[in-house]
């Protein structure tokens, strides 16, 4: 049973303060509050500690048709994702499986140890026709437990054997250990690497993303990936109203001087779950600002705190989020993003042990 966390209760290292329940459960969890006297009398810190059990996939590749986003397949090795961000628009995913889109979602993890048996037999079948696929989509491909597991470098072995095309998005500078694949890759240009930086402040990152490495270090991530020729670039993600959004232009900045050649970003979306965990966690953390914050947030999402719809849910609307969009612009106009975007190729696509042309396939 998933343990219960005081609402509030600032935990070190972690991003949600509550575990709430999820949606589909039929019963609810308070918690004891005899309990939480005596432990906080003895100045007892509950822990909560990652656990990674072995999941195993029947499939790997997963289809999307949204409009808002350029690829209509994706890649996660990961359930759940220990860098414990609070604002994961993620997080209700752990809900179907009866776990907690709180302190659950970064402490019980799920790795998929055959995903890159299952990707390769998928890329085999004589059906398949290749498209830029997603690594980072949902969970962070790159959070701590990859340091160990290397799952994301085997799937990337993968796609190097069948010169797949990849886009990864990660905050995490982890990405440099696998340049030997990357770089071959970009050669061919078959890969684009973007890093997410919502903030140069360390001490906001340190409480918005706990176990996420240091903005600097993920800079220097860009300036290494450049260095090694591979397209590099950054999203500004998430734009938190009152929050880190004087932080944009700094960002951008660092990233373009690191050689990011490109750059997105996207409004904060608190959807199910995530509101009301990051309500809690902002109340722990910024109490003075929180109703501002909020306010600002429903400005942008028409009066809700979240948005489904395609083609406003990544940005948002009224004048707080188009003043957002013209500083976004202006800078990745005078930093000299965004003018140029290498397409990745999926012309070189083959199938290792293969013979003959392969490109009539498509």
């Amino acid at each position: 049973m998933p343990s219960s966390g005081q609402p509030g209760a600032v935990l070190k290292g972690r991003g949600a303060t509550s575990n709430q329940v999820e949606r589909f459960s039929a019963w609810s969890r308070e918690p004891d509050e005899a309990v939480e006297f005596a432990n906080a009398a003895h100045e007892h810190v509950v822990q909560f500690r990652t656990h990674v059990t072995d999941e195993i996939a029947r499939r790997i590749i997963s289809r999307n048709n949204s409009p808002d986003v350029p690829f209509d397949r994706s890649i996660n090795p990961y359930r759940g994702c220990e860098h414990g961000c609070i604002y994961c628009f993620a997080r209700p995913t752990h809900a179907y499986l009866g776990l907690s889109p709180g302190l659950d979602f970064e402490t019980e993890l799920y790795a998929k140890r055959n995903a890159a048996e299952l990707l390769r037999a998928e890329l085999t079948k004589a059906s398949y026709r290749p498209a830029v696929l997603a690594l980072g989509a949902n969970t962070d491909p790159y959070q701590p437990i990859e340091r160990g597991l290397a799952i994301t470098r085997s799937i990337l072995e993968v796609l190097e054997d069948f010169n797949h095309p990849v886009g990864i998005t990660t905050k995490s500078a982890l990405v440099v250990r696998d340049l030997d694949i990357l770089s071959r890759m970009a050669c061919k240009g078959l890969v684009r690497v973007f890093l997410s930086v919502c903030t140069l402040d360390a001490d906001l990152a340190r409480l918005l993303e706990p176990r996420a490495n240091t903005p600097g270090r993920r800079v220097e991530a860009i300036r290494r990936l450049a260095e090694a020729g591979v397209p590099a670039g950054v999203i500004v993600a998430p734009i938190i109203p009152a929050l880190n959004d004087y932080d944009i232009e700094r960002v951008l900045e660092a990233s373009a001087q690191a050689g990011a050649e490109g750059a997105g970003y996207v409004m904060l979306r608190l959807p199910l779950e995530v509101r009301d965990l990051f309500v809690e966690w902002l109340h722990a953390h910024f109490p003075s600002r929180a109703a501002h914050v909020m306010s600002l947030i429903e400005q942008v999402r028409d009066g809700r705190h979240n948005d489904a719809n395609f083609g406003s849910r990544m940005r948002g609307t009224g004048q707080y989020a188009e003043l957002v969009r013209r500083r976004f612009e202006l800078a990745c106009r005078r930093h000299g993003l965004n003018l140029t975007r290498r397409p990745l190729d999926t012309t070189q696509f083959r199938r290792p042990g293969a013979h003959g042309p392969q490109l009539n396939l498509f």
